[in-house]
């Protein structure tokens, strides 16, 4: 069930990144993972050499880091891909 939920999800999210950006395009991605300093790294890491820039911000508590991403990607399924790689880091949440 999951699986074909999450098919569904990139099949629309390709489509609305072919109507509304002309690629190669930057994209912003944002991610809410617990704080904790290795899945924080985990997801630095996927964008390694990419010319990403990142920023993070703890939450007022201090129990989950926010992760904004911009980078200049080629086609939407190069999007879809670093989402896919971002979604096995265990608890994190893709908005």
């Amino acid at each position: 069930m999951e699986k074909e939920k999450s098919d569904e999800f990139y099949a629309r999210l390709r489509e609305q990144l072919l109507e509304n950006s002309s690629w190669p395009s930057k994209y912003l991605y944002k991610f809410i993972v617990p704080t904790d300093k290795e899945k924080i790294e985990q997801i630095n890491t996927i964008f390694d050499n990419t010319g990403a820039v990142i920023e993070s911000k703890k939450s007022k508590k201090g129990t989950y880091t926010s992760i904004s991403i911009t980078v200049q990607l080629e086609s939407p399924d190069a999007v879809i891909a670093k989402y896919k790689e971002v979604s096995q880091v265990e608890g994190v949440i893709s908005l």
